[in-house]
């Protein structure tokens, strides 16, 4: 096993910037090709795969699939989370990479619904699967090539390159499909939603290109490689339920309140009740895409002179306050306040999104590490991210009322900010004492990153 000064020393600046990078490339690709499938989810697919159906149970059947790809992460999470563990955070993103790649192309070369029948949705729903195991995998690895490669002092500006991937693969996928729509929707609903699934390919080559050339993680190799490990998801299980549980709530708005923010808001936007024109909120998507991309990494920096926590804490009370305007702006199809507060939204929506990287890392020793935030992220997803755009949908479909999905929004902001205070934060500089047996974990802060 190559030492940790091969290349660079370890938690250096250089180190962490380049597999900071790494991390961004590879999870642009990733998050590229999962928004992709969302955004075709809420416009195009209803008609494409379920065009038997009413408008309002086309799109709950399309969501549908869209949420089976969350339950899929936290199995994601546990296979790549082992070979992490064991192996190394580098196998484990090369294969996730590659799998996310080719299930998206294949949906892009996938018959619709007039062509294969029923075939043709349970074909969409495989693939779904895939996307789901492979992002199961991605997130919580490529977070640990950012965090553990970084100096004490600047994890979650490090972490925030992870971050990076979630709004450029929504830049890009939001871009794509607004300049579709522009082409009008004969071209769309045609043949026009392909082009964006059979354009991964391009990015996997250079995704792939890019994290080949990275360094496995010093705290990978200095406290985990070469020691004997019970089996990672036991170990998690056994010690790390409590930051798991706590993991999972600190997500409910970052992954479910986003969801709301993006896939739903579109569907809502464009949906008979409203009738606003698909260009229009594609439009004020991508635009807002652009400007939390802009954000993410100053927002990072803010994390490690303000604290991760008082950072997820502003994004949160925020994102819920500016919920209401939002919804009421599009009801009402003033198209420049739509855009302003989309962007705007989605800019205190990146302060809950900029220090998760390192507020997750952190819930957990080094040891089953991987395995854990993977759960923790993969189960949160699943539960928030996945079912809150169908509760969404249901809950307006059943009540008619806008506000009970505002409601929503609430209760994730209210689960967000209690885990988020209760959640311990763990430093890597504290030694690996005996073995890596399995033992309880301590739950209590025992170091705090400066400024926190």
């Amino acid at each position: 096993m190559s030492t940790p000064t091969a290349q660079a020393p370890a938690h250096s600046h250089r180190r962490a910037l380049k597999s900071g990078f790494a991390a961004a490339v590879g999870t642009t690709v990733e998050w590229y090709d999962f928004y992709v499938y969302a955004t075709a989810a809420a416009i195009v697919f209803p008609q494409v795969f379920f065009p038997e159906l009413d408008r309002g149970l086309g799109t709950l059947a399309s969501f549908g699939t869209y949420a089976v790809a969350f339950f899929a992460r936290p199995l994601g999470g546990i296979i790549f989370g082992h070979v992490g563990d064991k192996l190394g955070r580098k196998p484990a993103l090369t294969i996730t990479l590659i799998m996310m790649g080719v299930a998206t192309v294949l949906v892009g070369c996938l018959p619709g619904y007039a062509t294969m029948g029923i075939a043709a949705p349970i074909l969409l729903i495989v693939l779904r699967l895939v996307q789901g195991l492979a992002v199961g995998g991605e997130w919580g690895g490529a977070s640990l090539m950012a965090v553990e490669s970084a100096p004490p002092k600047f994890k979650v500006f490090y972490g925030g390159f992870t971050q990076l991937g979630n709004p450029l693969g929504a830049l890009l996928s939001s871009g794509a499909f607004w300049i579709l729509a522009a082409m009008g929707d004969d071209v769309l609903m045609s043949w026009g939603w392909r082009i964006p699934f059979l354009a991964s390919i391009v990015l996997i080559g250079v995704g792939f290109w890019v994290r080949y050339r990275v360094e496995e993680t010093p705290v990978f190799e200095e406290k985990i490689g070469g020691h004997e490990q019970s089996t990672p998801v036991l170990f998690a299980l056994k010690n790390n339920w409590w930051p798991i549980l706590l993991g999972f709530g600190m997500v409910a708005i970052a992954s479910g309140g986003y969801y709301l923010a993006t896939s739903y808001v579109q569907s809502y936007a464009t949906s008979p009740e409203v009738g606003l024109n698909a260009a229009t909120i594609l439009g004020a998507m991508t635009v807002a895409s652009f400007f939390e991309t802009l954000v993410t990494l100053p927002l990072a920096w803010l994390g490690d002179k303000w604290g991760g926590k008082m950072l997820m804490y502003l994004g949160v009370g925020l994102s819920f306050v500016l919920s209401i305007p939002l919804i009421l702006s599009i009801e009402g199809h003033n198209v420049a306040l739509i855009y302003v507060l989309v962007s705007a939204i989605r800019i205190t929506m990146s302060a809950t999104w900029a220090p998760l990287s390192a507020l997750m890392a952190q819930l957990f020793r080094p040891q089953a590490r991987y395995t854990s935030m993977s759960l923790a992220y993969g189960i949160g997803a699943a539960v928030w991210g996945g079912l809150s755009p169908v509760i969404a949908a249901g809950l307006f479909a059943a009540t008619g009322n806008i506000w009970a999905v505002i409601g929503l929004f609430a209760f994730l902001s209210l689960v967000a900010w209690v885990s988020t205070a209760l959640a311990p934060q763990h430093s890597d500089a504290a030694p690996v004492t005996a073995s890596l047996k399995a033992r309880p974990v301590d739950t209590t802060t025992i170091a705090q990153p400066e400024g926190r």
